[in-house]
This record gives structure tokens, sequence and C-alpha cells, in this order.
């Protein structure tokens, strides 16, 4: 199979690519994104996702280990050491870039093959580190969705895949208004427990077993009105620290782990 090659910084690919790397607006209009690092790809490729094209740097990447990663007949190019570090975050020595297509996240897209879903929502998260964190902890769980309320940035923003360490690809991921997330719930029967201050009751005296969706909002604000209008209970973590201060995806964390052990880990 003839490779092409990349030797110039220049080259119209290298900087459409650094395009979608850094502009939301274009990856939301070519519907393309990103994907940098072996196990990232491997989960994406699983999780059928579209492939258009691999670069890749011989010196850092076997052709051996991306017949491995790649059994499709994917557009391959190689590029040089120069057009590899221009493209790649700094972090990465994996020498394997893809540009791949974008999935559509609308709320009706969901299914739940399981009677009582388990689903993680979280509003208006900022930070990409906590986004892939939340991500990390719902692949952890296995939670049958995560829904993200409002979004401050798009899901294949590379700072999110890095973050979430392909976690953006096992999840079943919706992304809607709060109005219409709580109007989906409320359709499906899924009960809402809110970790909110006000009105609150231990975490630990709910039952999750029932059809359940646990909301987490930031750290600085909390969560909108309209949630705590329409919860079901509001829920607390007791916390004995200084500061009773925790960072939103460790809260998820706790809150997800205590409705699975109540689920008996199914």
């Amino acid at each position: 199979m003839h490779h092409k090659a990349i030797t110039s910084t220049q080259n119209q690919l290298v900087k459409q690519i650094l395009v979608l790397k850094e502009k939301s607006r274009e990856r939301k209009k070519a519907k393309r994104f990103i994907i940098e690092g072996q196990r990232e790809l491997m989960l994406a490729t699983k999780a059928n996702y579209q492939i258009h094209t691999i670069l890749y740097y011989p010196e850092l990447i076997s052709e051996t280990t991306l017949s491995q990663i790649i059994t499709s007949e994917i557009e391959r190019i190689t590029i040089s050491k120069e057009v590899f570090q221009k493209l790649a975050h700094r972090h990465t020595t994996e020498g394997i870039i893809a540009i791949a297509e974008t999935k559509p996240h609308e709320l009706n897209r969901l299914t739940f093959p399981k009677k009582n879903p388990l689903i993680l929502i979280a509003e208006a998260p900022e930070k990409p580190g906590n986004i892939g964190a939340l991500l990390r902890t719902a692949d952890a769980a296995n939670v049958d969705a995560v829904i993200i309320a409002n979004p401050k940035s798009d899901l294949y923003n590379p700072n999110i895949i890095r973050s979430s360490v392909g976690c953006v690809f096992t999840n079943q991921i919706a992304i809607g208004t709060t109005q219409d997330i709580i109007a989906f719930l409320k359709q499906h029967h899924i009960s809402i427990y809110c970790a909110a201050l006000q009105a609150s009751v231990g975490y630990h005296t709910q039952d999750y077993t029932q059809p359940t969706a646990i909301v987490v909002g930031t750290e600085a604000t909390g969560l909108s009105d309209d949630w705590l209008e329409h919860s079901t209970q509001n829920i607390i973590i007791p916390m004995q620290g200084e500061i009773d201060s925790m960072n939103v995806s460790v809260a998820a964390g706790i809150l997800v782990f205590e409705a699975k052990r109540q689920r008996q880990f199914n």
C-alpha cells in the first residue's frame, strides 16, 4: 500500500488539523475532530467512530502496532518529526494523530437496555479537566448514560478527550438544556437526586435502585434553581474537613458508587 508523506508544517492538512484542535466552531461545522494517542484511537474505533485519516510518525509507532489499532483501509500518512511536534500536544509521545467524525448527542438518541438506568448529569461544567474526570468516573461505575446540561465547551475539545483518557468514547453521552433534560427524565419516570446544600438529606439515606439520575453542579455556583425545583430529593455528602469543599468528579464518584453498591454493582 502506497503511503503519502507530509514533511512541511505549512501543508494544508496540517493547518486544517490545527484549526480543528483549536476551534470548537470549526469542529462543529466540519463534524470532524482530532484524536491523539494509541489507546484513545483504539477506544474510538471500538465505539464505531468513523476515522478518516491517520497521521503517524514512524520513529514512534511501528507499522505493526499501527495495523493492530487500525484494521480497515483508512488513509495513512507518514509525517516528519517537525510536523509531529507541531501537531502533537507536548505530553504525547505515541506518534499517532487521527481525524475522525463527531457523533450526534441528542437526548432522544439515548437507549436504556436496563429497566432501572443510572444516569450521571453534570450542569454547566466548565473545566475540561473536570469533564474528563467526570467521564472517567462514569466509565469506572459503568453508568448507563452521562448527560451534560448547558455545556460550556464542546465534547470534542482535545483537552476533554485527553483528560478523559478516551472515556469520551466509552460512555453513552447526551447533551441538552437543563429544561429539556428535566422534561426527558420526567417523561421516562427517572428520579432526580440533586447534590445541593439546601433542603438536603445525607446521600446514604436514599434508595437508588430504581431509575435514577444523580445531578451535580459546579463547585462555584452549584445547581440552577430549575434542578432544585424538580428534584425528587436533594442530597448532600456530609463533610468533616475545614473547608468542606470537594472536586465535582470526586463528589460524583461517591454518589454513583453508592448507587452501584445498592444495586450490588449490577
